[in-house]
């Protein structure tokens, strides 16, 4: 198991973007001091956002993430996505949507022995991030086959008066009837006969993300949606985060 630190120009993003990549190897190899990969050998992979306020050393340095992903032999990508919920900006130069569903992906796919099929391929986060997995997920469905949003900051879209805009909008009311908002992206989603990933979603019992996410759970399992839902007594923290993506790693098709 490797633990690398990638630094790359975005075209997308128009900078240069840091990311942590968890990549599993098959074996050392003491004669070269090398971790091998086998010939031709492809790897799960899990796209892994950070909350609001962080970045892409949240996972690694707070959770057991590497230790799990490498007993499931998954490679682990985890980028920076700054506070933009992982979605196009308004400002130039920070279209985080294209970087997390097409730029990112295929960027990886040609550095490190990454599958390319959809049911190989998971995004998942916590928070912000959450709320970016389960709207990018939803939107890029066709390359990925399971969504994972834990504590999901799907609450955004709730209030759409002036005092609640946080910036990332022209206007919200507007912008909530956009693929922005998850509802409407899962509604498009079904109608336009899109892939439908499978969901894990969970969130802490003390959470106040937690009413919103249980009546997007709700939604979406009213489409006839594959949702996979779970919650422990914790609130918006880092304990539950660490817990569930144990869990997760274990839902995942590994």
């Amino acid at each position: 198991m490797a633990l690398l630190q990638v630094n790359y120009t975005s075209k997308a993003l128009f900078r240069t973007v840091p990311l942590n990549v968890i990549l599993p190897s098959d074996r050392f190899d003491a004669d070269t001091d090398r971790y091998l990969v086998n010939d031709g050998q492809k790897f799960k992979t899990l796209y892994l956002l950070h909350g609001l306020l962080g970045n892409y050393t949240d996972w690694v340095s707070r959770t057991r993430i590497q230790m799990w992903a490498e007993e499931k032999n998954l490679a682990v990508v985890m980028p920076s996505g700054d506070n933009s919920f992982y979605f196009r900006s308004r400002t130039p130069w920070n279209d985080y949507e294209k970087f997390i569903g097409e730029e990112l992906v295929e960027m990886t796919r040609r550095m490190f022995p990454l599958s390319r099929n959809r049911e190989d391929t998971f995004i998942a986060g916590l928070s912000m991030g959450g709320y970016g997995a389960i709207r990018n997920g939803i939107v890029y469905s066709d390359t990925f086959g399971a969504v994972i949003g834990l504590s999901s900051a799907i609450h955004i879209f709730e209030d759409t008066s002036e005092e609640a805009n946080i910036g990332l909008f022209d206007n919200l009311e507007a912008a909530a009837k956009t693929d922005l908002n998850p509802w409407i992206a899962a509604e498009e989603m079904i109608r336009e006969k899109k892939p439908v990933p499978k969901f894990y979603m969970a969130c802490g019992t003390q959470d106040e993300f937690m009413k919103i996410n249980t009546e997007f759970r709700d939604f979406l399992l009213d489409m006839g949606i594959d949702v996979t839902w779970d919650e422990e007594d914790y609130g918006h923290e880092w304990p539950f985060w660490d817990s569930q993506i144990k869990k997760v790693l274990d839902w995942l098709p590994l």
